[in-house]
């Protein structure tokens, strides 16, 4: 029903600067958390950031807070992460994800409140 198609990954130098899109069809976008995630080989998938339905409040994880950043344009459907100082420990695949109805919802969405997910998109940091 929902489809989130993630592009921008790529290769990048340490230190680079990187922008994910996840541009979002088939849903009601507006009513949506949204979130990013990603995971590296071995190992588990982990949160890195999530928004609330209109970019009222983000959720950034300790591991990445001061250099990346979420955002969202609903009027494109489209969640952005910003990726800064980036570091060769952040390759991974990363996975855009929607948990819908997050209208009245007062907390960052649990990973099993993400109803649906992206195909993923590499990111790949050299030293």
């Amino acid at each position: 029903q929902v489809q989130l198609v993630e592009s921008g990954g790529g290769l990048v130098q340490a230190g680079g600067s990187l922008r994910l899109s996840c541009a979002a069809s088939g849903g009601t976008f507006s009513s949506y958390a949204m979130g990013w995630f990603r995971q590296a080989p071995g190992e588990e998938r982990e949160f890195v950031a999530a928004i609330t339905w209109n970019g009222g409040r983000i959720y950034i994880a300790d591991s990445v807070k001061g250099r990346f950043t979420i955002s969202r344009d609903n009027a494109k459907n489209t969640v952005y992460l910003q990726m800064n100082s980036l570091k060769p420990e952040d390759t991974a695949v990363y996975y855009c994800a929607a948990s819908p109805n997050d209208r009245g919802r007062w907390r960052m969405p649990r990973k099993t409140e993400y109803d649906y997910w992206g195909q993923g998109t590499q990111v790949t940091v050299s030293s």
